[in-house]
C-alpha cells in the first residue's frame, strides 16, 4: 500500500527581530515578564514592510525540496496552508509554483487557521494514497500575522509573529513507515471569538472598518484555558489507540506553539516526559500555521529526529479547528 512519508523539511523566519522590550516601550508597561512567565515568548520575527507571506514560504519550500533531493519539476502538487494569504485571490500556492518553477505542480490554498498545516499534511497523505500520479507533494504553512496586528492591542500584538515551514511528502511502500492516522475536529461555535472579520465578502473594507480596526486580528472573547489541553489530550490518546501504541511510545510531539503551559499540561495528562514536546515559541513567538513545521525543522537541525521515530502532530486554531496526525519518520 502506498503511503506518504516526510522526505524533506525546511523553515524560514524574517530577519527583523522584535524582542519583548520593544513592547515595554510601545505599550508603556512591563509585558516582558508576563510573556516569559505565561507563554514562554522572549522574542519574535516580523516581516519588513517589503516582505510578505510568499517570501517566507518560498524560502522554506526551497529548503524542503533541496533536502528531499528533488528538483522543481519533481513536485506534483503544492498545498499551502495560511490565513494570512498573499492576496484574497489568487492563491498563494500559485505564487510559489511560479517563483520556484514547479511547472508540473497543481496548487491550492487551505485555510483552517492555525490547524492548517496538519490538515494540509492529512490532505497530501490522502492524495498520495489514492492516486499514483502524485509522488511528491509540497506542503507549506505560512504566516505573516504582523500585517494584521493593531500595534496598540496588547492582547494580540505581543503574541503573534511571522514565519513559514514546509515539508515534502513522498510516496513510499516501505513497511512500517509514513503516514499512519489522522483526526480532524471543529468546535464551530467559537468561530466568532477570534479572527480577522473584515476584508472579505461579509464586511468589505470601509472607512468605518479601518477606524474600528475590524480589518485586523481581534480577540473577541477569552477562550477557556482548559480547552486546548483537553482537546489535545483526547486527540493524542485517540490517535495512539488507533495505531496500537501508548502515548509514551511516541518519540516526538509537535503541538501548536502558543503557550508552553498548555503543552506541558498535555504531556502531563498523557503521562509523557515534557522533553518529548519540542518548543520554539521562546525564540519565534506564535507563528500560527507555520509553528508546527518550524518546530519540526528546529528539532531536525538539532539532530533530534531519527529514522523510524514516531511523530505526533497536533494543531489548533481559530474556528475552532483541530487537526492531529501520526507519522513514522
Amino acid at each position: 500500500m502506498r503511503k506518504a512519508t516526510i522526505t524533506g523539511i525546511g523553515s524560514y523566519a524574517p530577519e527583523q527581530e522584535i524582542p519583548n522590550s520593544y513592547f515595554n516601550t510601545l505599550l508603556g508597561e512591563d509585558v516582558d515578564t508576563w510573556l516569559r512567565q505565561n507563554v514562554n515568548i522572549t522574542t519574535r520575527r516580523w516581516c519588513k514592510d517589503d516582505e510578505s507571506v510568499a517570501d517566507l514560504c518560498e524560502e522554506a519550500a526551497r529548503q524542503a525540496i533541496s533536502e528531499a533531493g528533488l528538483v522543481p519539476e519533481d513536485i506534483d502538487l503544492v498545498i499551502l496552508s495560511t490565513d494570512t494569504p498573499e492576496y484574497v485571490s489568487p492563491s498563494t500556492a500559485s505564487v510559489i509554483q511560479d517563483r520556484l518553477g514547479l511547472k508540473n505542480a497543481g496548487t491550492f490554498d487551505l485555510n483552517t487557521a492555525c490547524a492548517g498545516f496538519v490538515t494540509a499534511m492529512d490532505v497530501a497523505a490522502k492524495y498520495i494514497a489514492a492516486d499514483e500520479r502524485y509522488q511528491h507533494i509540497l506542503v507549506i504553512g505560512g504566516y505573516a500575522m504582523s500585517k494584521y496586528l493593531n500595534k496598540h492591542d496588547k492582547k494580540t500584538v505581543t503574541l503573534f509573529a511571522d514565519g513559514a515551514g514546509a515539508v515534502v511528502m513522498s510516496a513510499t511502500t516501505e513497511a512500517g513507515k509514513g503516514f499512519l492516522a489522522s483526526d480532524l475536529k471543529t468546535e464551530g461555535q467559537y468561530n466568532g471569538w477570534m479572527g480577522i472579520y473584515a476584508g472579505a465578502t461579509h464586511q468589505p473594507v470601509t472607512e468605518t472598518v479601518l477606524k474600528n480596526h475590524d480589518h485586523q486580528l481581534k480577540f473577541v472573547h477569552k477562550f477557556p484555558k482548559e480547552l486546548n489541553p483537553k482537546m489535545w489530550t483526547e486527540m493524542a490518546r485517540d490517535i495512539c489507540e488507533r495505531i496500537g501504541v501508548v502515548p509514551n511510545e511516541v518519540d516526538h510531539y509537535f503541538i501548536t506553539q502558543l503557550n508552553f503551559n498548555s503543552i506541558n499540561e498535555t504531556m502531563d495528562n498523557l503521562g509523557v516526559s515534557r522533553d518529548k514536546a519540542h518548543m520554539v515559541m521562546d525564540k519565534f513567538g506564535y507563528t500560527g500555521s507555520a509553528c508546527i513545521p518550524m518546530a519540526l525543522h528546529d528539532a531536525h537541525l538539532q539532530g533530534k529526529l531519527k529514522k523510524g521515530d514516531l511523530l505526533l502532530f497536533i494543531g489548533s486554531g481559530g474556528g475552532l479547528a483541530f487537526a492531529a496526525a501520526a507519522i513514522r519518520y
